[in-house]
């Protein structure tokens, strides 16, 4: 048995960082300064509020007659060649019943937290820790990242055996880790499960359907939780990519206010499908909190069976007289609210509102700003009606391999536009 100051020495001395891990700690043996056993690490206490990347003390499990649970803060701890041990003169503390610690072994190990780098649910199979020697010569744990590779399952496997057999065996796999800073706790989940920490740029950067992929592989107050941290437009973007029975779900856990608000920044046919699918009452009730004019528009899709042409389109579209210019255009793109991105052509409408021309995009980047939208290139305009179905609407799509197609009403009128993602989406789902 080392003496208190050949300890002392050692973790000086001795390497200067020591590699350990959550599953390798617990049960480990600790012992006071004169060698006497204490109990086993049952444990791992973090105070997040006060400093997130370090464990703050060791959690006891002791004999009843020695009084149960105890915490031991890592300050008071000496570590060499896998021995823990209390410095000389530390005092052991009762483990507090207040949950404003996080347990690493409780609400870490087996949860599911979301991989932003992978766009994925991943699930925990032990934390990666590393002892260091603080300046004025204190011992600090440092929390590195949360393993979810193989390496992390093969050590809680061989749990048990001695420290060093189970790093040579668990150290043959690859590592597969997230860094601790990328992970958070969810504050407002009573569970206290966790997540990746991600900033609103970082979702941003992620495209709506991995987000939707990560949502579905969430367990259901993971789900809930992830959904309500979301940007109100980036939560619309995300809603779209979702299967019915889940927005329901999702949005069932949202004051209506802020359901109305999510809805308004959604395609006005997706908006119209969503609530659609919704029981009268709750669909009556986001309608009458959503301003007028995303109410009108969404009121107005509602009246079509979702199978139709009127079902399938979005009132996003850009259209203009046939007197505009390429400069019009650019102006009109800077007021345009809906999703830029979908938009390939320009609609070229008389005075009474019928559609009269198409006119891709590109070649109004080609004419120049003085360009009469008349006077450009023209694409092949194909429309069809609003109460055309949903089969034959996909039909028109392949016979002339349509990126758009203007839908129109009983006067020829424009009132809609189908995008091929639509009529996508309607053959996967009829598949």
């Amino acid at each position: 048995m080392h003496t208190h100051t050949e300890q002392e020495r050692e973790i000086g001395t001795a390497h200067g960082e020591q590699r350990t891990s959550v599953s390798l700690l617990l049960g480990t043996p600790v012992v006071d300064s004169r060698g006497q056993a204490l109990g086993r690490v049952q444990e791992l206490a973090v105070l997040p509020a006060d400093d997130a990347f370090h464990v703050h003390a060791l959690v006891l499990s002791r004999s009843a007659s020695a009084g149960g649970r105890s915490l031991l803060p890592i300050r008071s701890i000496m570590v060499a060649h896998g021995l823990v041990a209390m410095r000389e003169g530390a005092q052991v503390e009762t483990a507090p019943e207040v949950d404003h610690y996080l347990w690493l072994a409780r609400d870490l190990l087996d949860q599911q937290i979301i991989d932003v780098h992978g766009h994925k649910v991943v699930r925990v199979n032990d934390v990666n820790l590393l002892w260091q020697t603080a300046s004025n010569g204190s011992t600090e744990l440092r929390i590195q990242q949360v393993e979810v590779g193989i390496r992390g399952a093969i050590r809680r496997l061989l749990k048990g055996l001695p420290g060093p057999a189970i790093r040579r065996v668990s150290d043959r796999f690859a590592s597969n880790a997230i860094p601790w800073e990328f992970v958070d706790l969810i504050d407002r989940d009573p569970a206290r499960r966790v997540r990746l920490k991600i900033e609103q740029d970082r979702l941003e950067e992620m495209h709506p359907s991995d987000l939707a992929d990560i949502l579905e592989d969430l367990a259901p107050a993971d789900r809930e939780a992830l959904f309500i941290s979301l940007d109100e437009e980036v939560a619309a973007e995300t809603l779209e990519e979702i299967e019915p029975k889940l927005q329901q779900s999702l949005l069932a856990a949202i004051d209506s206010e802020r359901v109305a608000h999510i809805v308004e920044e959604m395609d006005p046919g997706a908006a119209a499908d969503l609530l659609a699918e919704m029981p009268e009452a709750d669909s009556d009730r986001i309608l009458g909190e959503m301003e007028p004019d995303e109410r009108k528009e969404v009121e107005d899709l509602l009246e079509f069976p979702a199978d139709s042409a009127a079902g399938l389109m979005t009132t996003s579209y850009l259209a203009l007289g046939e007197s505009a210019t390429a400069g019009d255009v650019a102006e009109t793109l800077r007021r345009f609210e809906g999703d830029v991105e979908t938009l390939t052509e320009i609609y070229l409408l008389a005075e009474d509102g019928s559609v009269r021309g198409v006119v891709p995009l590109v070649q109004v980047v080609l004419g120049g700003p003085e360009s009469t939208l008349s006077q450009l290139p023209q694409g092949h305009l194909v429309c069809c009606h609003v109460g055309t179905a949903g089969r034959r609407v996909a039909e028109l799509f392949d016979k002339y391999n349509l990126r758009s197609m203007p839908v129109v009403n009983e006067g020829n009128q424009l009132a809609g536009v189908i995008h091929a993602e639509q009529v996508i989406a309607l053959l996967r789902e009829k598949s």
